[in-house]
């Protein structure tokens, strides 16, 4: 066997697919040359402090972007993943300060994003709703009790040992850091090596194909549903954690970058093409991109220009790879 097609399929048993697996690898080569240019630019940028601080806010996003890249794989979508998060902190702010113990109000909390992930999950299969119409929906329900059960208002939240889990540092690496590769090392596994996984790519692919051949494509969805929605609760999690409070808020503005960092990193809209690792570098990108750009000293109102332009350019990425294709 020659070295390139030893090469190529090593591509493929880590990204799920050789033209996956390009464009992880060109992701790759631009994060290294992003980084070789801010190091250029800021003195500041390629220390360890600031690596450090990459690492840890680049968490939110990766949590949040991570089971919503095999949800579009099958053919979903999900914009209330944000919004699940900012509700997830103020459930267990709210229940921690009713006397409930710490992690059994994380797990209540969990368990109402299992709700909502179900609701989304029915609604977009069952009753076959467009699920960027339910998503959005729910995105709206949801901050809107956030902000009832708060009155707008950010809730304290400082515990020993919860703290730990958004500000804490195992061998000097942030544990959100650290729980985030773990979730994406999860997901790969389950995509590529279980038959749930292989569902997920074939619902994506052809519904209506994959319901003629006998496969569980309504029970594949809803259960993405559900994953997206708890990957949006360990990210509200972590935030109210690294915050010491829970803010309804706080995880709204990163919707963008979240979607952003799926389709960049080659997962198709169109369904059953993606790769977890591609959204990983992608927030990589995102992140370094955005803390590049604050040592830089560019107003954070040129960065939302700059989110925008990016979402823009994945989407039009995408729509080449289809074509392509």
């Amino acid at each position: 066997m020659s070295q390139a097609t030893q090469s190529n399929g090593l591509v493929k048993r880590l990204f799920g697919g050789s033209g996956v697996g390009t464009t992880v690898l060109i992701l790759l080569v631009f994060y290294v040359l992003l980084l070789v240019v801010f190091s250029f630019l800021s003195p500041f940028f390629m220390t360890v402090r600031n690596m450090t601080s990459i690492s840890s806010n680049i968490a939110l996003i990766g949590l949040m972007a991570a089971a919503g890249t095999p949800l579009i794989i099958a053919g979903g979508l999900d914009l209330s993943v944000a919004a699940i998060a900012g509700l997830t902190g103020v459930i267990i702010a709210l229940l921690h300060a009713a006397g409930i113990p710490i992690w059994f109000a994380v797990l209540a909390a969990i368990a109402v994003a299992v709700v909502v992930g179900v609701i989304n999950g029915i609604l977009a299969t069952y009753l076959r709703l467009n699920p960027l119409i339910v998503t959005l929906a729910t995105m709206s329900i949801v901050t809107g009790v956030s902000l009832i059960l708060t009155g707008g208002l950010t809730k304290p939240l400082l515990v020993d040992g919860f703290n730990w889990v958004g500000q804490g540092r195992i061998a000097g690496v942030p544990v959100p850091a650290i729980l985030m590769l773990m979730v994406y090392v999860g997901l790969w596994l389950m995509m590529q090596k279980t038959h749930f996984g292989r569902y997920a790519f074939a619902v994506g692919g052809n519904a209506d194909a994959s319901r003629l051949i006998g496969l569980p494509v309504d029970r594949t969805q809803i259960s993405l549903y559900v994953m997206s929605a708890v990957s949006g609760a360990l990210a509200g999690t972590v935030l109210a954690a690294m915050l010491g409070a829970a803010a309804p808020n706080a995880a709204g503005p990163h919707l963008l970058t979240v979607i952003a960092a799926i389709i960049l990193g080659g997962t198709s809209l169109q369904g059953g093409r993606g790769s977890v690792w591609g959204t990983l570098v992608a927030v990589l990108i995102l992140g370094t991109l955005n803390n590049g750009l604050t040592l830089m000293n560019v107003t954070s109102f040129w960065q939302d220009v700059t989110r925008g332009v990016v979402l823009i350019l994945a989407v039009g990425f995408d729509g080449l790879r289809q074509r392509m294709a």
